[in-house]
């Protein structure tokens, strides 16, 4: 007899509450019931950036109603589930911490299994449910708090090639967003105004590319961003609407040269392990970006690698991505009790080094 799960799925692990169901029959694609996601961008656009305190506080009023919604979408009830997924880490603790303890209550009130998923491995099984993408596949996971090139052999097996040393992508273009007067989120605002501008006016700089490995490093290039937007102000007492766009297409085009060339030597250590389909997959907030997935796409037409991105919905946070991978835990064996713990460092390859320092609390990335 073929089993069928019905999985929630909850993530608050930033500023976005979400909650999902998704159904997994044996042997077939997973299916999203429904999703739902509420964004937090008005409450924290007077601040320049997430509050953690504000975001953990409209996480736990918004995370009931949150579940209610996905369940009247679906046409459920809490009796029709079968586990629930939540995001246990790593985030902005307090929003994690609100998630884990909603989905403990629901767990325990119902008699339902419980499983903790890495958020980090949310994204990085995206493309499993999006696009059945077999293992093991290369992943480029970029984001506005994470980027990391990763090879997934299975939902608790990765092996990370390189990294961001410093701020990530999606960190980098909210805080040229910032520099440059532009809105929040600062990716899809710099995006469009790059539409409009000059990438070959002002060069930035491809930070790291005379280095071997993986590896990134984005803070230079905002660094860059900045003095040369000092300099036009200082020569021309102010930024025209011009100067502004071919900034923004400068700095894109540099994140998309860097991605580009970084990306081809995760392909190469990759294919090294022979990959009977090889894939790239990416995803994040970022992969939302057209330049960038333009870039990467031809890449993977280089190299003879399938590409897959996710949906737009489905590359920033979201509750569908958590469910999923709770299924693949849950078939592995993963289940948590009680104690889950909220962790707000949880690196998914836990053997490397990491890479951008180590606390009491464990590696950051």
């Amino acid at each position: 007899m073929t089993q069928t799960l019905t999985f929630l799925g909850l993530e608050s692990s930033c500023d976005d509450t979400a909650a999902a169901i998704v159904r997994q029959r044996e042997g077939e694609a997973a299916e999203i019931l429904s999703s739902v996601v509420f964004g937090q961008t008005e409450l924290h656009s007077a601040f320049g950036g997430v509050v953690p305190e504000i975001a953990a506080r409209a996480h736990a009023e918004k995370l009931d109603t949150c579940v209610r919604e996905a369940l009247a979408k679906a046409g459920l009830s809490l009796d029709d589930l079968d586990a629930i997924a939540v995001t246990a880490g790593p985030g902005l603790i307090g929003g994690v911490m609100s998630g884990v303890m909603c989905a403990k209550g629901i767990a325990a009130a119902k008699g339902l299994p419980l499983v903790g998923v890495n958020h980090l491995a949310g994204h990085a099984l995206t493309p499993r449910l999006t696009d059945g993408v077999s293992y093991p596949y290369l992943m480029l996971l970029v984001s506005g708090g994470h980027c990391q090139y990763l090879i997934a052999r299975g939902p608790e097996d990765f092996t990370r090639l390189g990294g961001t040393i410093d701020d990530a992508p999606g960190e980098a273009f909210d805080k040229t967003a910032r520099l440059l007067g532009l809105p929040q989120p600062g990716g899809p605002s710099v995006e469009a105004e790059a539409r409009l501008g000059d990438e070959r006016r002002y060069r930035f700089p491809r930070p790291l590319l005379d280095r071997p490995g993986c590896d990134l490093s984005f803070s230079g290039l905002k660094t860059a961003l900045m003095r040369q937007r000092d300099k036009i102000v200082a020569e021309k007492n102010g930024l025209t609407r011009q100067d502004r766009a071919d900034l923004c297409a400068g700095f894109q085009a540099a994140v998309r040269d860097t991605l580009a060339e970084k990306t081809r030597r995760a392909v190469a250590l990759y294919l090294d392990e022979q990959p009977g389909a090889p894939a790239l997959a990416v995803a994040g907030g970022v992969a939302a970006n057209m330049a960038i997935r333009g870039a990467l796409e031809t890449v993977c037409t280089e190299t003879g690698l399938r590409f897959t991105a996710p949906p737009l919905a489905l590359c920033t946070d979201n509750a569908a991505m958590i469910a999923y991978a709770g299924s693949e835990l849950l078939a592995a064996g993963a289940e948590d009790d009680m104690t889950l713990a909220a962790r707000p460092r949880w690196p998914l390859d836990t053997q490397a080094a990491p890479l951008i320092g180590h606390g009491r609390k464990g590696a950051k990335a």
